[in-house]
């Protein structure tokens, strides 16, 4: 999640990184999303094309068009909502 902020590592954040400002990120990825620049423009255009989809074609198997059909990037991990505190202490620990 936080692989990447400010030039450093996960190993380096683990070690650099306060609960306030973990919190900081948290709050920020989820009112923002994501720090990817190109997964953001992806997913704009997807937000676009899934909107002309749905107006003018129907899926084959009756569901609504989403964007998530429009980013063959995005991946499980990415389509989770953030992880909480206990969580990341878990997974870094």
């Amino acid at each position: 999640m936080l692989a990447g902020v400010g030039g450093r590592t996960i190993a380096e954040a683990q070690q650099n990184l306060s609960i306030v400002e973990f919190y900081s990120w948290l709050a920020y990825r989820r009112k923002r999303g994501g720090l990817n620049l190109g997964m953001r423009f992806e997913q704009g255009a997807a937000t676009i094309c899934s909107l002309l989809a749905q107006a003018n074609w129907k899926k084959t198997d009756g569901t609504d068009w989403t964007a998530a059909d429009f980013m063959p990037h995005l991946t499980d991990d990415e389509a989770d909502p953030p992880i909480d505190h206990e969580e990341a202490m878990r997974r870094w620990t």
